[in-house]
């Protein structure tokens, strides 16, 4: 077996990947464990990682560099691809308010950790991994280490304090914000899981769709087309099907389908609208035309073709091309009547009506093709991350700082990534990622990051944590977690009235931290605080990002 202890000189590229994946390995086992329903999770790397990097052949500096840098891009892109589409619209409602109070635990936070840096004496470059690691942002470290190396004169002793101080203050940050949020819960008698049932039922307060049956009374519609009865336009509501007077069969109602007196009309669309479009057509009808023969089906398509990608119902007009009607469009789970001006996107469901012939052309025409939707687009993946280190390279001038601050390889792909999340596409480029592809990149790339930076830092890390340094920026850490958030969480609570649900994603989401987010998640039995999680964390994490380069730039010297 002397050969394999030999790998770091003889297969040094085969040393080292077999380091990262014994690394990943151990530590997503590690993190598998769990304690009532809390577990480190991709964190566990970082800790393989250090006791690996303490007892093992070191691996090249140059290679760890690499790993690390690619692993942050691949997570913070991914994140940002699937934050996109909701993020823009999460600032609209509730995120101006939800932002607002975690700018301000950013901003408090690490005023705390410069202040805890110079009452103890404390280096300022593990200043800076003190405040990474007690909010537990990783590309905040990342960040901070990339500026420190621009710096002139660093060694390399001070370029590995960020990490140091990062791993030592890791884990006694999750369980610090863990306690303030059980802190909170005690101190203002709160009961999670009705809180989140409130708040469920309040986000969800938006109208369903509804059918109904009509029968056309009005003297004024008779042979009037679909298309141009008064009033459908400005209610949005939909007519899917309809039948003569007297007839048994039921046809799809298309936009020049005129109506004659006696005619039965099934409509979609929201309670209050279809109530107005009552009184303009006739009475209401018991039936349901969705059962009555006829050949007309109904059926979901897929948007999958880039072709009709952009343009508005109205433009694709498939009553004419198509012989169908769209009733509905279902997009990110939420039902939306199909109003002419709505802009299809990719992986939009569309519910359409008509008959199997012209379903089938209407299928054609917009792709509804699993495996496309199934597909992982590798050219737009690509160029959305050349833009993203273009971006993030991009040197920024800051009055008052000697050096221009840069979004960096986790602030820049970031951006571009939240940016092509939303618009969707460039041209024919389809930025869109399957929900399982996306989660593995994110888990792929978080998981080689800490495993890098737990394999640089494990050579001299026990050595720290049972320092008095050690034991130092362990306490700064806590203070820096704990402290912020307690604030802002009784404020939240007592002057924004804030549901605990909400809360709690605002929490772990200002810390970007997932376990915290797991541990609201299990108290509330529900999902309910993910909402607040995403609206913040975008933010947050290019506040961290700009934060720890700006510091690095002023204090380190």
């Amino acid at each position: 077996m002397g050969w394999l202890f030999q790998l770091h000189t003889t297969h040094p590229v085969a040393q080292a990947i077999g380091v990262f994946a014994l690394v990943c390995v151990v530590g997503l086992t590690i993190g598998s464990v769990k304690v009532r329903g809390i577990g480190l999770g991709t964190a566990g790397v970082l800790f393989a990682g250090l006791i690996t990097g303490h007892f093992s052949k070191p691996v090249d500096h140059a290679t760890l560099d690499f790993v690390k840098e690619f692993g942050l891009l691949l997570f913070v892109f991914t994140i940002g691809l699937q934050l996109g589409p909701g993020f823009f619209a999460a600032i609209r409602r509730d995120g101006l308010r939800l932002n607002a109070v975690a700018v301000v635990i950013v901003f408090f936070g690490s005023a705390l950790a410069v202040m805890l840096g110079r009452l103890f004496g404390l280096d300022s470059a593990a200043v800076l991994g003190i405040l990474s690691g007690a909010t537990t942002n990783t590309p905040s470290l990342g960040a901070a280490q990339q500026a420190l190396v621009a710096l002139p004169g660093m060694s390399e002793s001070r370029l590995a304090l960020p990490a140091l101080a990062y791993a030592v203050t890791y884990p006694g940050a999750i369980v610090g914000i863990i306690a303030t949020l059980l802190t909170l819960k005690g101190l203002f008698r709160i009961d999670p899981a009705k809180e989140a049932e409130a708040l469920t039922a309040e986000q969800h307060h938006v109208e369903p769709l509804e059918t109904r049956t009509l029968v056309v009374e009005n003297l004024n519609l008779a042979n009037v087309a679909v298309e141009v009865i008064p009033s459908r336009a400005e209610t949005g509501v939909i007519v899917s099907r309809y039948r003569r007077g007297g007839e048994r069969d039921v046809r799809a109602a298309v936009g020049n389908t005129r109506l004659q007196l006696g005619d039965s009309i099934a409509v979609v669309g929201r309670r209050v609208m279809l109530d107005q479009f009552q009184c303009v057509v006739g009475r209401q009808s018991t039936e349901d035309l969705q059962f009555a023969p006829g050949n007309v089906a109904e059926r979901e398509i897929v948007v999958t073709h880039k072709g009709v990608l952009g343009k508005t119902i109205a433009e694709l007009a498939l009553d004419a091309s198509c012989g169908v009607v769209v009733s509905r469009l279902t997009r990110a789970d939420v039902a939306l009547t199909a109003v002419p001006g709505l802009e299809l996107q990719f992986g939009d469901v569309v519910q359409a009506v008509g008959d199997e012939q012209s379903l089938a052309r209407a299928e054609a025409l917009l792709g509804n093709s699993v495996k496309a939707l199934g597909e992982t687009r590798f050219v737009p993946l690509f160029l959305g991350i050349v833009l993203g280190i273009i971006v993030g390279t991009m040197p920024i001038v800051v009055p008052g700082l000697p050096q221009p601050v840069q979004l960096g390889l986790a602030g820049g792909p970031l951006v571009v990534a939240l940016v092509i999340g939303r618009i969707g596409r460039i041209g024919r480029l389809v930025f869109y990622m399957p929900v399982t592809t996306n989660l593995a990149f994110r888990q792929f790339g978080i998981a080689l990051f800490f495993a890098a930076v737990g394999l640089a830092a494990g050579p001299t890390f026990f050595g720290a944590v049972f320092s008095p340094a050690g034991v130092l920026w362990l306490g700064a850490g806590l203070c820096v977690a704990v402290v912020p958030l307690m604030i802002a969480g009784i404020f939240a609570r007592v002057v924004l009235h804030m549901n605990f649900a909400v809360l709690g994603g605002l929490i772990a989401g200002s810390m970007t931290d997932p376990p915290a987010l797991t541990f609201v998640t299990n108290l509330a039995r529900s999902d309910a605080a993910m909402l607040s999680y995403v609206t913040v964390y975008p933010l947050t994490t290019l506040l961290r990002i700009l934060t720890a380069q700006v510091l690095a730039l002023t204090l380190v010297q």
